[in-house]
């Protein structure tokens, strides 16, 4: 263990990934701005709460459906230029609906085409974001490294609709989309002067799209470490991760606190998801992470059924906080474990199988326990989804020495190596 300043400071002496860093804040902050913006306008043109739905599921959706194509481009050609002309192509989108929307010509329909345009966009750009990052630090620094990226992501969360609500209320919806715009360019520079490490992708004739896509299935799902970590990334995705979806309906039904506790809910386990990168700053390597996300397993589960079974707000505010943390906190060792220990040249593929679970698992559980809770209250959902991650944690302990030597069998052989020179 380390100082969590230490572990930032380490990441942050690589020039290029500082660089990337910096850049990547301005544009997340854009990006989520983009977000508020899309729901607002939609909102603005139908007043429909099924085309909220909509333009919220559209581009998700399309990200899902191409992120295979997107993570095999990016393990075939220069991630920095998959990176540049996605986030180009993104750039050109939010022009596009701004100077759409101020020529008042933007429609409901135009706007779900340019949203499913958005979705394609952003699973190329994922794809090769996630498999970037860990060619631009060594191996060593990896761990503060992925914090870091995951801190700013939670930082730019919750900004960016800060900032689109600042834009909306006081100029309107279509500059919110121009200053989204404005935020890629400082990026797009960042991107073309990127240098990096190592070079993993592998240009030249392979076996075809699909092929490559089913190697790379086969690669993860039989790895010994990273499949179980796929299996644990889809339980604490569907259990945890679809919870902020029902919190309108704890902070109403539950608690009677409206807007308010919707606020107080929200801000608490976002706190506890921006903690959980500090615990990742402060750790020299993954030796001993491979326990550390399983153990989240339990604890996750643990908190989430505390959650339900009272009605106290301000007991209510530490559980959801700690839900925050504990699902940030697996979040973040499995993405650790799996980029330290994946072959390179399959890295975009294995990320792009990440990005569909961790996108998609939350949809589908935020489906599944809304429709339950129905019949039977929030309560039995999520104290049930809670019980599937704790049932999980038992299953899996029995393998948790297997699992750590499949994920963590070179960290700890290296300084036995070091101490034999």
């Amino acid at each position: 263990m380390v100082s969590p300043l230490t572990g930032f400071t380490r990441a942050m002496r690589h020039r290029h990934y500082r660089n990337y860093t910096c850049g990547s804040v301005l544009s997340l902050i854009g990006t989520w701005t983009h977000r508020v913006a899309l729901g607002w306008l939609s909102w603005q043109l139908t007043g429909s709460y099924a085309w909220l739905g909509i333009i919220a599921f559209a581009d998700m959706f399309v990200m899902m459906l191409f992120s295979p194509l997107a993570g095999d481009l990016a393990d075939r050609m220069d991630r920095r230029r998959v990176a540049f002309w996605s986030q180009f192509a993104m750039m050109c989108q939010a022009i596009t609906i701004a100077v759409l929307v101020f020529a008042d010509l933007m429609g409901i329909w135009l706007l779900l085409t340019m949203t499913l345009l958005l979705g394609v966009m952003h699973a190329y750009h994922t794809a090769s974001r996630l498999a970037m990052v860990p060619n631009l630090v060594p191996l060593e620094d990896l761990t503060p490294a992925i914090a870091i990226n995951s801190l700013i992501f939670n930082v730019a969360r919750f900004l960016g609709p800060a900032v689109a609500g600042l834009i909306i209320a006081n100029f309107g919806v279509g500059p919110a989309f121009a200053f989204n715009a404005l935020t890629f360019t400082v990026f797009l520079v960042v991107l073309g002067r990127l240098e990096l490490l190592r070079e993993e992708h592998r240009p030249g004739p392979s076996q075809g799209v699909f092929s490559n896509i089913a190697h790379g299935v086969r690669y993860a799902v039989g790895h010994a470490g990273i499949g179980p970590l796929l299996v644990m990334l889809t339980i604490t995705a569907f259990a945890g991760r679809s919870l902020p979806d029902l919190l309108p309906g704890f902070a109403d039904a539950v608690f009677r606190r409206g807007p308010e506790g919707l606020a107080w809910l929200t801000s608490m386990m976002g706190l506890g998801a921006m903690l959980s990168g500090f615990v990742f700053l402060a750790r020299d390597g993954v030796v001993g992470m491979t326990a550390i996300v399983l153990h989240c397993l339990v604890l996750l589960g643990l908190t989430m059924i505390v959650f339900v079974l009272f009605d106290t707000f301000w007991v209510a505010l530490v559980m959801i906080a700690g839900i925050g943390f504990f699902m940030n906190l697996n979040s973040i060792g499995v993405l650790n474990l799996m980029q330290n220990v994946v072959d390179g040249p399959l890295r975009g593929r294995v990320m792009s199988i990440y990005t569909i679970l961790h996108q998609g698992a939350p949809a589908a559980g935020t489906l599944l326990l809304g429709a339950t809770a129905e019949y039977t209250g929030l309560a039995w959902p999520v104290a049930a989804a809670g019980m599937l991650g704790i049932v999980f944690w038992l299953v899996m302990l029995p393998r948790l020495g297997a699992m750590t030597a499949a994920l963590e069998g070179a960290a700890h052989a290296a300084p036995r190596a070091g101490t034999g020179a």
